[in-house]
């Protein structure tokens, strides 16, 4: 707890003298006859002093035992679920600070909006861009990433994660492109300087156009500490003076914001002061739609509130048009050479250092991942979208996460939750428009991809997820941090339950760095990053294992199920997993303690293995490395798993549970109040359950293949290349369905508003995981080695063509596919795990 209210009281006693007071005493000459009473009276003295020496003791225990008690009251108020994991944080190892936190201090750290920059720090400055597109003959304006916008195309083309990146936007007829730089030199305040280059076009066929005949883009900066900012001028001419804005900051010192362009402007703005922004789009509409009504012109109104902390800036010209903007740091001192680096980062000195970059990057890409002689051009260029929208994708959070009270709880609270302590998260994110901020089970798949690139970025976001565990080794599953992350997520998915949990897939991760330590695949200076970061980090990656292996423990031993299934549902036709990540995919029809489910036994065999082997890396003899190995070593035994969860009528592994499949959705009319009927579509148990297996033949029966548990010479091996490569079950032209087409849930809805998501369509994450497990197999020893690199061969080939014509014919990569045309399906600008197809190009998979 916090040192509030500790108090530490000391008792003063004075002793009063047989001198006048204020006199110092003086020794007396006594007789023989006195000495007896005065000898009476020095022990009585003596005692006297002991009762008060014992007086004070006691009172002192006393006062501690109530602090203590005090101390305890206060930290029982505190519930466990918002208790900080009690270790030293991982983000303050020194490889975290210093140069590699400065050089990550600006980016594109604003995942949700089409363009947004932004520092790692809880309050910062905040730059964005909006314009006007035009749709169905009306203006719209653009600005936080979404499907209804209706744009062909927009994503980073390029991004390496640090300091450049480029992007592409094509909406209706108009294209813009967009390139971040950021430069470090003399005289630059913390973080360095960043530059913008905006260049806007049309299509030929809209040259016609009245509507498009002119561009108008808002470019903004918003102070969230709510400093003042200062115009440069009241009447903006950027032929006269760059200078738009400047302000000062405790951390970059004094700044200015310079515009430059070649081509003929006319600038407008308007000053606001809010302490959010995520409302600004509504707040430049409304000053828009003002001068519209009273002036009939399309322009901001030149006007700024008192002390304004959001400054816009409406940049407006005849399309085609180009505009550079840049922000000058540290401009308060001497020799700050602000005309010189403004030069430095506009014009033709921007234009050869984006060539630089992107050459830069162009070459990294094919040493991190040597394609060139694989693939043809079109999936290279898929390559490396995939790659700079997963970087560029990147965002940085702060808040506190809403955590579901539990209905046991005895706090008093207003609300349904309580806040988990202010925090901050640095991670990539699936998707801008629909997921944009951090899923745990999500990361790990995302960090398979960014380590090959830039192991430092992958160990500081693994870092920041793992300070978000609390005292007993649970971290929540989704991270809205932030009123602009809240403002993107529906309320009835905003609340975090302690006793779900999510894939623990960052452990995927590690596995693959301690191999690549033990292989010596990193320089001597990553080598020494990786291991202090490990040897931190492995406390808490045994904290979150202990939580699984407690919290989510089934009633036969060494087995698992997911907990938060919803057994009183009546209107679902196959309760929701959520906390597996795989949602619908069908489990037990009726959820109970009965329950095993082969997914989190093999997650949880992937955990220990990964704990095992840092305390082997370590040479950590430790008790705690012999249980890691142990448990591993029991959760791969063939024989205890077979026991369990395999079924030789079916060749198959499943789940196992409480389960009917006599299950149907029927409409049921009901009464509501005012006697007024209505229908609803409920579930309908035609037959009792019992405890079985799960005849669902999909990825959940592959994931002990996956985890490469089946000896290479086992028939049961055999068995699983007969499922997975059976037109009739799992083989399709563009991937492996998700669940088998012979299964009696396949493509069934789950409720009246629920489609099939996990029930059918290809998933590009597992399929990943089936792939590199065909690879192992297609390298080992064993009878069916050559059958399991003629599965590979044709199931990479198919997966790669068919997201590479998806992304060219569509302009994106997308959630899901569909396993009958091929089609993106779901969510699209759904980076995130799809990016995968990357390393399927590459062949890289874990211990490859």
């Amino acid at each position: 707890m916090s040192g509030n209210g500790r108090r530490s009281a000391r008792s003063r006693i004075k002793f009063s003298t047989d001198g006048d007071e204020g006199e110092p005493l003086r020794p007396r000459r006594t007789n023989l006859k006195n000495r007896r009473d005065q000898n009476s009276l020095r022990l009585f003295r003596v005692d006297v002093r002991i009762m008060l020496g014992l007086s004070i003791f006691s009172l002192l225990t006393i006062s501690f035992l109530i602090y203590r008690l005090v101390n305890s009251i206060h930290e029982a108020d505190t519930p466990r679920v918002v208790t900080p994991f009690p270790a030293p944080k991982l983000m303050d190892l020194p490889v975290f600070q210093g140069e590699h936190k400065e050089s990550l201090y600006w980016g594109t750290y604003r995942p949700h909006v089409y363009l947004g920059i932004r520092a790692r720090t809880p309050r910062s400055l905040v730059a964005g861009l909006m314009w006007i597109g035009v749709k169905d003959g009306r203006y719209h304006m653009r600005h936080v990433c979404q499907d209804s916008d209706d744009l062909s195309k927009y994503g980073w083309t390029h991004h390496n994660g640090r300091d450049f990146g480029h992007q592409e936007l094509v909406d209706h007829g108009m294209t813009l492109e967009t390139s971040f730089l950021k430069s470090k030199g003399d005289g630059s305040g913390y973080g360095g300087d960043w530059a913008v280059r905006i260049g806007v076009q049309i299509e030929e066929s809209e040259w016609e156009n009245d509507m498009l005949s002119s561009g108008h883009l808002f470019f903004y900066l918003a102070d969230e500490e709510g400093n003042a900012l200062t115009l440069g001028s009241d009447n903006l001419d950027i032929h006269e003076s760059s200078l738009l804005v400047t302000g000062s900051r405790m951390d970059v010192g004094g700044w200015q914001l310079h515009l430059k362009a070649m081509d003929d402007l006319e600038v407008h703005y308007s000053g606001f002061r809010t302490p959010h922004i995520h409302n600004l789009s509504e707040l430049v509409l409304e000053n828009l739609g003002a001068q519209a009504r009273m002036f009939g012109r399309l322009q901001l109104s030149d006007t700024s509130v008192r002390s304004p902390n959001i400054v816009v800036f409406q940049i407006s010209a005849r399309i085609p048009f180009k505009v550079d903007i840049c922000f000058i740091s540290g401009t308060g001192v001497k020799n700050s050479r602000v005309e010189e680096r403004v030069s430095s980062l506009t014009g033709t000195s921007l234009t050869s250092l984006l060539k630089e970059k992107q050459h830069d990057f162009d070459a990294k890409f094919e040493k991190c991942f040597n394609v060139a002689e694989k693939l043809d051009s079109e999936s290279i260029i898929a390559g490396k979208a995939a790659l700079g929208n997963m970087l560029g994708g990147i965002g940085y959070f702060y808040g506190q996460s809403k955590i579901s009270l539990p209905k046991s709880s005895k706090l008093k609270s207003h609300d349904n939750f309580i806040l988990y302590w202010p925090a901050e998260l640095y991670t990539a994110v699936p998707s801008r428009p629909f997921f944009p901020r951090g899923f745990l089970w999500d990361e790990g798949f995302h960090q398979l991809l960014i380590w090959r690139w830039d192991v430092h970025i992958c160990l500081d976001i693994i870092g920041h997820w793992l300070d978000l565990m609390n005292i007993d080794g649970w971290i929540p599953r989704e991270q809205i941090l932030g009123a602009e992350a809240l403002s993107k997520v529906p309320e009835e998915f905003v609340l975090q339950h302690p006793s779900n949990g999510n894939p623990p897939t960052l452990f995927m991760v590690i596995r693959e760095l301690v191999y690549g330590l033990k292989k010596n695949k990193f320089t001597s200076t990553e080598s020494n990053d990786i291991s202090s970061f490990l040897e931190r980090a492995l406390i808490r990656l045994e904290g979150w294992f202990h939580w699984f292996n407690t919290t989510q423990s089934g009633k036969e031993m060494n087995s698992y199920f997911w907990h938060g299934r919803d057994s009183t549902t009546i209107r679902e036709l196959n309760p929701k997993t959520l906390s597996s990540g795989l949602d619908d995919y069908p489990r037990a029809s009726h959820p109970s303690e009965e329950e095993r489910h082969l997914d989190l036994r093999c997650w949880m065999l992937l955990a220990a293995d990964s704990l095992h082997s840092i305390a082997d890396l370590f040479a950590k003899e430790s008790k705690q490395e012999k249980e890691y190995g142990s448990t591993a070593k029991l959760l791969s035994d063939f024989e205890i798993l077979n026991k369990m969860h395999f079924d030789p009528a079916y060749g198959a592994y499943f789940d196992y549970g409480n389960h009917t499949e006599k299950v149907r959705l029927s409409w049921k009319e009901t009464n509501m109040r005012n006697n007024y009927p209505t229908r609803e579509l409920v579930r309908e148990v035609l037959e009792k359950p019992e405890t079985r297996f799960v005849p669902h033949i999909g990825y959940v029966s592959l994931f002990p293949f996956m985890e490469k548990i089946i000896p290479p010479e086992s028939w049961i091996l055999e068995k699983q290349l007969d499922l997975i490569s059976n037109r009739s079950i799992l083989w399709t032209d563009y991937g492996l369905c998700s669940l088998a087409k012979t299964s009696s849930m396949y493509m069934k809805r789950n409720t009246e508003h629920d489609p099939p998501y996990w029930r059918g369509p290809i998933w590009m994450n597992m399929n990943y995981r089936i792939l590199s497990a065909l690879h192992h197999y297609a390298q080992v020893n064993g009878p069916y080695r050559d059958r399991a690199n003629v599965i590979y061969d044709e199931l990479r080939s198919n997966l790669i063509r068919n997201v590479v014509n998806n992304y060219h014919q569509t302009g994106f990569l997308w959630e899901q596919y569909d396993q009958k045309t091929g089609k993106g399906k779901g969510t699209r600008v759904f980076t995130g795990w799809t990016s995968l197809v990357l390393l399927m190009m590459a062949e890289g998979y874990g211990e490859s």
